[in-house]
């Protein structure tokens, strides 16, 4: 069953106009550090952060809260497995905000989309909650 769905759109050019204003200070209050390692290693180093800050504006709507009652930036972040494929992580407020509106007898499984075409960036975000199998294992 689905829990929460969340979008936003974040303009590539406005992310990267306050990295220039607030460099590290911007950086390191809104980005987890595997976020931060993942734009050191891009060429589009804007455009890698603007679609992660779009995936935690969607996550934040799909947790169905927005960004208010105590969620943190950094409670959000996205990673990337081998094959490429982004994986949000919540922690903190978020983390706990999933488990309660998780129901009784499933487990949450986040799922991210992301994408770019300058000066666009895009995340969708669909909270899905599977039954566990008997004995409680997936």
């Amino acid at each position: 069953m689905i829990l929460g769905i969340g979008t936003d759109l974040a303009n590539i050019d406005r992310i990267a106009g306050t990295l220039e204003r607030f460099g590290d200070r911007f950086v390191s209050r809104v980005f987890t550090e595997t976020e931060q390692r993942k734009a050191g290693r891009r060429h589009d180093v804007a455009g890698t952060f603007a679609k992660r800050w779009a995936a935690k504006e969607a996550c934040s709507k799909a947790l169905g809260t927005g960004l208010r009652m105590g969620i943190a930036w950094k409670d959000m972040g996205v990673s990337n497995l081998s094959t490429g494929q982004p994986v949000m992580h919540l922690t903190g407020w978020a983390a706990d905000r999933l488990a309660a509106m998780t129901p009784a007898g499933h487990e949450a499984i986040v799922h991210v989309s992301l994408t770019d075409d300058h000066p666009w960036a895009q995340a969708f975000v669909v909270i899905e909650a599977r039954p566990l199998a008997p004995g409680g294992e997936t």
